[in-house]
């Protein structure tokens, strides 16, 4: 299996070369030359599996030969041992044809240790063969943080330095951020926002003479393991719940930086009866302005109580337009296309390739007052307590049901984060505040160890410098 940039102007890779490489050398995203297709007999087979061997079976193909199966298998039995439910990713019942897929019961609370745990272990893997040490930098909008922490931290070989935007995250997950006190874990809070932290990663990327030697590895969803990791829990809840070729299902999904939903657009290409997947955004809409108006421009940032979707670029979301327009054979647009977005802030596609979109995307636009009435409702109506970022999927399937596009299959909602890291919003919304599981009881007492630097690029380039 090889790898290609989305800006077509980088060296193919191989899957080891792309977990190492996170952002290609010309400014793109890595994708698979191909993806494997599974028939109606395969998924068949599958729904008999566990949700370990459903991993082992749908992302073998990418691996390829690059690590044994006995060696790749073991890999993914360790990244799922530290989940709380046995089911790893349990479907929980809203209503007759409304679902929630949790993917909270990982060591932070959030659906970022389904890809996180995995690239720890899969980086301790590469790392001991090469006998090489790298530099872990990633930034946060508040999950990606602590699960890359929990996921990378028994790395021997790597250093991580994780950037968050101070003050806006919340308390849990700053908490679970920075009361990791190991010596080769550092925090950076940052006086800015997201997207400031996420240009400053990708522009270290560019430049790496700082890091006296050693190599920079993204934890980021622009790091294709990450994605390749998220496709499987799609799969497990639609075989789960009956999906073949006569029955279809629809996912709606909370999307800031859009790696979590292009996993759901990958697992429809590689043959899952997906009919739409549904693009929940906050007040910050880039996503829902392209989708319905073809207005893809970035905006102010807006502070909600969806903090981990406080994203105005979403690097992902070039992936997906790579994908499109090489369907259209129009793949040689899209380089000029993101460097115009990058100079003016702004880009429009082709009719042809949006409606090719929009064909497998609708996408609402949620915000606080909206969030929080679900929560409520929700809460009150049926005793579930969901976190901000669950509730706007929620909010936005029911927006789908009630839409003339709807067919009458099952729409699950990933529920993506444990209510209890955002009890500020809960309590807001009317319903009682959540309590953390018993194993993060001490969270809120812990000692905590981070540092805050300007929004100035060079300052933090020094501080990673003096540390490595």
């Amino acid at each position: 299996m090889k790898f290609t940039s989305t800006r077509l102007a980088a060296p193919s890779l191989s899957f080891e070369e792309v977990v190492f490489q996170g952002l290609a050398s010309d400014g793109g995203l890595y994708v698979p030359d191909f993806l494997p297709k599974f028939s109606e007999k395969d998924l068949s087979r599958m729904k008999k599996m566990s949700y370990e061997e459903l991993f082992f079976e749908v992302t073998k193909y990418f691996i390829d030969s690059e690590i044994d199966s006995d060696s790749y298998k073991k890999i993914i039995e360790k990244s799922y041992k530290k989940f709380s439910h046995p089911a790893i990713a349990p479907l929980k019942q809203l209503s007759h044809n409304e679902f929630l897929l949790e993917l909270f019961h990982g060591p932070t609370l959030a659906f970022k240790d389904f890809a996180l745990q995995f690239l720890g272990n899969l980086l301790d893997y590469f790392l001991a063969k090469r006998d090489e040490k790298i530099v872990i930098i990633g930034a946060t909008s508040g999950d990606t943080g602590s699960a890359a922490i929990q996921g990378c931290m028994s790395c021997k070989n790597a250093q991580i330095f994780i950037l968050h935007p101070q003050n806006k995250v919340s308390e849990v997950q700053r908490k679970q951020m920075t009361s990791v006190l190991a010596k080769n874990v550092f925090n950076i809070a940052i006086t800015g926002n997201f997207d400031d932290c996420q240009a400053m990663v990708k522009k270290m990327f560019a430049t790496q003479d700082f890091l006296n030697g050693k190599k920079m590895v993204a934890v980021n969803s622009i790091n294709f393991a990450r994605i390749m990791a998220q496709i499987v829990y799609y799969f497990y809840a639609a075989l789960r719940l009956g999906t073949d070729e006569k029955n279809p299902i629809s996912f709606s999904v909370p999307t800031g930086n859009f790696g979590d939903i292009y996993a759901g657009f990958l697992a429809k290409k590689m043959g899952l009866n997906i009919r739409k997947l549904i693009i929940a955004t906050n007040s910050n809409d880039i996503l829902t302005r392209f989708l319905n108006h073809n207005d893809y421009s970035r905006k102010d940032l807006i502070d909600t109580i969806s903090p981990s979707m406080n994203i105005q670029v979403s690097s992902n979301f070039e992936r997906l337009l790579f994908d499109t327009h090489k369907e259209k054979k129009l793949e040689a647009k899209l380089p000029e296309l993101m460097l115009e977005f990058e100079r003016s802030g702004s880009l429009k596609i082709d009719e042809e390739v949006l409606k090719n979109i929009q064909q497998n995307f609708e996408s609402y636009s949620v915000d606080d007052d909206a969030t929080k009435k679900i929560i409520k409702e929700l809460f009150e109506k049926t005793g579930e307590t969901l976190d901000p970022h669950s509730a706007i999927g929620v909010h936005a399937s029911r927006e789908f049901i009630a839409s003339k596009n709807y067919d009458g299959e099952f729409v699950v909602t990933l529920a993506t984060a444990h209510p209890a890291k955002f009890p500020d919003a809960v309590i807001a919304a009317g319903a009682p505040k959540p309590t953390l599981p018993s194993f993060l009881k001490g969270l809120m007492k812990a000692k905590e160890k981070f540092e805050v630097i300007e929004n100035n690029l060079d300052l933090v380039k020094g501080f990673i410098a003096e540390r490595i």
